[in-house]
């Protein structure tokens, strides 16, 4: 159980984003053995990230695995059944944070390439890992920062296999080939402060902002396509008041994000917001985040084979789906001509008691080996 010992061993690493906490260097003892030459591409930040870039052989097609080692925050040690960073086996389940995202894919990988490079060491094209410790928090000093150096390099990828976890309710049964973009806002609606029972001296920002807001989330800003659903507006913070009740407040503030299909680029959702909150007269500010943009990877030579081999290991027919939300897979599709990503079971991710079941580790280190096997020895078929 290969996989799962070094599953085992990566979750005891208390890798909070953006520390890595010893899980690349970890990895990289493993692969240099085979072959890859292993090259860090750290970030100073702030904050300071580490990044691998490692690859075995120079020609083509390059194929990449994708993944990160940071983990979300454990939470409170005592409401989990045992310690979030000692990994633990109950009933047939591994317990830790990072156990399904996405420490036990990155295990599963490295032991299919060991696999892979043994029965097959002159296979044609090049074989590559992209790791960072920046994926969980905001990403800006991660996979963003190799990908403009392997751009910097005229480095192409040809397929990447990015590996979180995408399966829902079974092991094997959805494949991620794109993404949605995401956009979100800070909204300052202002009024003027003053007593409740003097409305006529005051304007109540939540009051002017109510239809506007309503209108908003009544909006049907597309109707997607036939790889992404419609966009989505979703309303996620408002504050207002002094924390009195005799107080009308002077300003409201509201966050809000947009997951949005390409039938919607984020200039054409921007200028839609505006002219809205134009229409309803209001005094207001708009501070826009820089959006995650979306990626889609039409089914093709990766997804064939991906299919092929989470049919064989699994016997579930996985369907294609660009829900959830961002990964890294949108910086990594500016260089690579073919994206997917697929891992286990995702219904405990970021919870307590995160878990996976150790029955998945094997399948799903069979799928990654057969899929460098049908990429990387028939790379013409």
């Amino acid at each position: 159980m290969k996989t799962l010992e070094l599953a085992q061993a990566l979750i005891a690493r208390r890798s909070i984003t953006p520390d890595d906490a010893g899980c690349l260097e970890l990895i990289a003892a493993r692969l240099a053995p085979l072959g890859f030459v292993c090259e860090r591409m750290d970030s100073e930040g702030p904050p300071r990230t580490s990044n691998l870039w490692a690859r075995r052989g120079a020609a083509s097609p390059l194929f990449c695995f994708a993944g990160h080692t940071d983990v979300v925050p454990g939470g409170p040690t005592e409401a989990w059944q045992s310690d979030p960073f000692q990994p633990e086996i109950r009933a047939g389940m591994l317990y830790g944070r990072g156990a399904a995202d996405m420490k036990s894919s990155l295990a599963a990988m490295v032991v299919a390439c060991e696999r892979f490079v043994a029965a097959h060491p002159d296979h044609a094209g090049s074989i590559a890992f992209l790791l960072t410790s920046d994926e969980e928090g905001d990403a800006f000093e991660g996979t963003t920062r190799v990908v403009e150096r392997l751009r910097g390099r005229q480095i192409g990828v040809d397929f990447c296999l990015v590996g979180e976890p995408s399966s829902l309710e079974r092991f094997g049964d959805t494949i991620k080939n794109g993404r949605r973009g995401s956009l979100s806002a800070r909204l300052v609606v202002r009024g003027q402060q003053g007593h409740v029972a003097y409305p006529q001296l005051a304007r109540n920002p939540i009051h002017l902002a109510a239809p506007a807001l309503a209108e908003l989330v009544a909006v049907r800003w597309d109707e997607g396509d036939p790889y992404f659903p419609p966009t989505s507006f979703q309303v996620s913070n408002v504050h207002a008041g002094t924390g009195a009740g005799n107080v009308i407040p002077g300003q409201l503030e509201l966050l809000f994000n947009f997951r949005y299909a390409p039938a919607s680029p984020p200039q054409a959702l921007q200028d839609r917001v505006h002219a809205l909150l134009d229409g309803f007269g209001l005094e207001y500010e708009l501070h826009w985040s820089s959006p995650s943009l979306p990626y889609l990877t039409p089914r093709g030579r990766l997804v064939a084979v991906l299919e092929a081999a989470i049919a064989k290991h699994s016997g579930v027919t996985a369907a294609l789906s660009t829900s959830g939300g961002t990964s890294d897979g949108r910086f990594i599709a500016t260089v690579c001509t073919e994206v997917a990503e697929f891992g286990p079971s995702n219904a405990t991710i970021h919870k307590i008691d995160e878990c996976i079941a150790v029955a998945e580790l094997e399948p799903l280190t069979a799928i990654y080996e057969d899929v460098l096997r049908s990429l990387l020895c028939h790379p013409a078929q």
